[in-house]
C-alpha cells in the first residue's frame, strides 16, 4: 500500500523528534563532563584560599625546608616521568623516526607511567596545599599555585578525553600537552627554584 504524503511527513517528523530527544541527553552529558575539570580546578583554588596554612606540616617526616627539598626531588622525578610519557606517546603516534611500530607493551607502559606520575604528584600536592594553600602575594608563588590547581583539572580532562572516543583527534594530544606544560611550570616555579638556591629567571 502506498503511503500518503501526510503519512510520510508524519513519520519523518517522528524520526526527527526522536533524534532531537536522543541528542538532548547526549548534549547534557557532554556539558557535564566539560564542567568537571573546571569544577576540580575551582574547588582546589577555593580550598587553598579558605584553608589556614600549617607551615609545620610534614612530608614523610620532614618539615619546613627539609620538606621543600624533598618536594623538589620528587617534583624532578615527576617531570622525568612526564617526559617519559611524552616520548612513549610520540612513539605510539609514529612521531619518533627510526623506531618500529609501537606494540601493546608500549601502550601499557604509557598508561603505567601516567598512573605513576599521578600517584607521585599526590603527596607533593597534599603538602603544598596543607602547608601553604593558595597564595597570590608573590608572582612565583602565584604562578605555582595556579598551575597546581589547573594540574588536577587537566588530569580530569585527560581521563575524560581518553574515555570518550567521539572527541576530535586533537583533543587527546592537547590534554596531554597541557599536563606536561603544567608539570614543567610547577617544577620550574618550585623544584628548580629550591634546587637553584631559591632563584629562577623571570620569577
Amino acid at each position: 500500500m502506498w503511503s500518503t504524503p501526510r503519512a510520510t511527513r508524519s513519520r519523518a517528523a517522528e524520526r526527527l523528534n526522536g533524534v532531537e530527544r536522543s541528542s538532548r541527553p547526549r548534549r547534557a552529558s557532554g556539558l557535564l563532563w566539560a564542567t568537571l575539570p573546571v569544577a576540580v580546578t575551582a574547588g582546589l583554588f577555593w580550598y587553598g584560599r579558605a584553608h589556614t596554612p600549617d607551615y609545620a606540616s610534614s612530608l614523610f617526616g620532614r618539615r619546613f625546608d627539609d620538606a621543600n627539598q624533598l618536594k623538589a626531588q620528587l617534583g624532578t622525578a615527576l617531570l622525568g616521568l612526564a617526559l617519559v610519557q611524552l616520548l612513549l606517546a610520540l612513539w605510539m603516534y609514529g612521531r619518533l623516526p627510526g623506531l618500529p611500530t609501537a606494540t601493546r607493551s608500549v601502550r601499557t607502559g604509557h598508561r603505567l607511567v601516567g598512573l605513576a606520575a599521578f600517584l607521585l604528584s599526590l603527596p607533593i600536592a597534599y603538602h603544598c596545599l596543607g602547608a601553604y594553600g593558595v597564595q597570590l602575594a608573590d608572582s612565583r608563588i602565584a604562578v605555582h599555585s595556579f598551575a597546581g590547581c589547573f594540574l588536577y583539572g587537566a588530569f580530569v580532562a585527560k581521563v575524560i578525553v581518553v574515555r570518550h572516543r567521539r572527541l576530535p583527534g586533537w583533543a587527546l594530544p592537547t590534554a596531554g600537552g597541557a599536563l606536561l606544560v603544567l608539570i614543567a611550570l610547577l617544577w620550574y616555579s618550585a623544584a628548580l627554584w629550591r634546587l637553584n638556591g631559591y632563584h629562577v629567571p623571570g620569577l
